[in-house]
This record gives C-alpha cells, sequence and structure tokens, in this order.
C-alpha cells in the first residue's frame, strides 16, 4: 500500500491580499484610529461643559497646543496600542475585518501575542506604511507575519486537510 507524504501547510503567494486591499486596510485604520480619537476629544468637551470642569477643559486646551514631537510620541504609542489589541484579540483591525484579511505565520497558524507586539511597533518605523508596496511590508517581513485573503486561505487550509485527511484514509 502507498503511504502519501505528509505535507505542513504552509502560506502562498496566491492567499497574500493584494496591494489595493493592503493600502484599503490602512486607510480605514488611519481614519478610524482618528475619528475614535476625535470622538473622545467631542465627548469629553461635552462633559467638560456639562459638569463645569475647568480641569478637564484646560486639559483639552492644553492638548490643542501640545509641542509636535509630543504629539507624534502619543500618536505613535496609542496606534502601537491600536494594533496591538484588535489584531491579537481576532488577527484582524477594522480595516482588516471590512476587506476580509488576517494576519498569520507562515504555517497559517495564529500568531502569539508577543509577534502582534513586535508587528504593532515596526509600524512606526518611518516609511513603514508604503513598504508594503514591495511583496510584503516592513511589519510584516521583520514580525515573519502574512496578511492574506480570508476566502482564499480558508479555502486553500480547507483543501490541504481534505488532502490530509485523503492520505490517512489510505493507509
Amino acid at each position: 500500500m502507498e503511504v502519501l507524504n505528509y505535507k505542513k501547510f504552509r502560506v502562498t503567494d496566491e492567499m497574500f491580499a493584494s496591494k489595493g486591499k493592503r493600502f484599503l486596510n490602512y486607510l480605514i485604520d488611519l481614519g478610524f484610529f482618528y475619528a475614535l480619537f476625535i470622538l473622545l476629544g467631542v465627548l469629553l468637551y461635552i462633559i467638560a461643559e456639562i459638569t463645569g470642569s475647568e480641569g478637564l477643559y484646560d486639559f483639552l486646551i492644553e492638548l490643542e497646543n501640545v509641542n509636535p514631537i509630543i504629539d507624534r510620541l502619543l500618536t505613535a504609542v496609542l496606534l502601537v496600542i491600536y494594533y496591538t489589541i484588535l489584531e491579537s484579540l481576532s488577527q484582524k483591525t477594522i480595516g482588516k475585518l471590512i476587506t476580509r484579511t488576517k494576519v498569520v505565520l507562515e504555517n497559517g497558524e495564529r500568531p502569539p501575542f508577543e509577534v502582534f507586539v513586535k508587528r504593532s511597533l515596526c509600524r512606526i518605523i518611518p516609511f513603514d506604511p508604503i513598504s508594503f508596496l514591495g511583496k510584503k511590508g516592513w511589519h510584516d517581513s521583520i514580525s515573519k507575519t502574512y496578511v492574506v485573503d480570508d476566502n482564499v486561505f480558508n479555502e486553500q487550509k480547507r483543501q490541504h486537510k481534505n488532502y490530509q485527511e485523503l492520505g490517512a484514509l489510505n493507509e
């Protein structure tokens, strides 16, 4: 009886999310991120007005006049937190949820938390947002992750599983 060789599942080029989807992910996530903080600012302003809290009002005024370097550092920290939390919870950000893409390791498995942290930290590298115009973005390459199209990935994974089960039945 012939024994089939078991092959480990691997992410292949045809599973990669398109550059268009990657760019759309970036735009959606950036838009959502800024909208979230604008909404938070408006909410805090309304609370300050309703409660008459001069301390909160003064804090909001100070935020408007913050040093540009501090502003960029704070924004970078908040972006790292945004990406780390969302991707570690579901392998997706809001952009990836909308475009039906997700982050996986080379073997198709879910990355561990520390990989999402590394991936998120890499996003603050200057010019990282345009690095995905190559085959992989820097935050993908450094963290050894892949952004894949959900539909193509799930179908390939299903076919791989069926092939492996067929091999087990033939033994």
